[in-house]
């Protein structure tokens, strides 16, 4: 399978699918850490009783379910092509090319458009304006 590689107009038409799963993503990262700690809570509870809690089997099933639809959320955005790097940040990276080299188009979630770039290597830190 030969690998993807964006036009500037391409990777911004996909901006407002991406967008909607980039807070999908978020708001369940969210749930799932409020689950978590409200698990851990109740285990700690029920180890203290020394007893077993069909509450910790909705819990942890709960947590399970989050994960799942989750990771569909990130598979909808890498099956496009698209590189999910941060999901706090909601940063992405779509690959390009520029003067017949490898670079990634760089977009941070709020930006309205991507404006810059960077090598594959490089990362967040090394965005360059296009």
């Amino acid at each position: 399978m030969s690998k993807i590689h964006f036009s500037l107009a391409e990777a911004n038409a996909l901006l407002p699918t991406l967008r909607k799963e980039l807070v999908e993503l978020q708001q369940l990262k969210h749930k799932f850490q409020y689950q978590l700690k409200k698990l851990n809570k109740i285990k700690e509870a029920n180890h203290e009783l020394q007893t077993d809690s069909k509450e910790i089997f909705m819990n942890e099933s709960e947590l399970e379910f989050i994960e799942m639809q989750a990771q569909l959320h990130a598979y909808n955005i890498e099956s496009l092509g698209v590189q999910l790097k941060d999901i706090d940040l909601g940063l992405l990276d779509f690959p390009s090319l520029k003067d017949g080299k490898e670079i990634l188009l760089c977009w941070k979630q709020g930006e309205p458009t991507i404006t810059h770039y960077h090598g594959e290597h490089e990362g967040f830190s090394g965005r360059k304006p296009l």
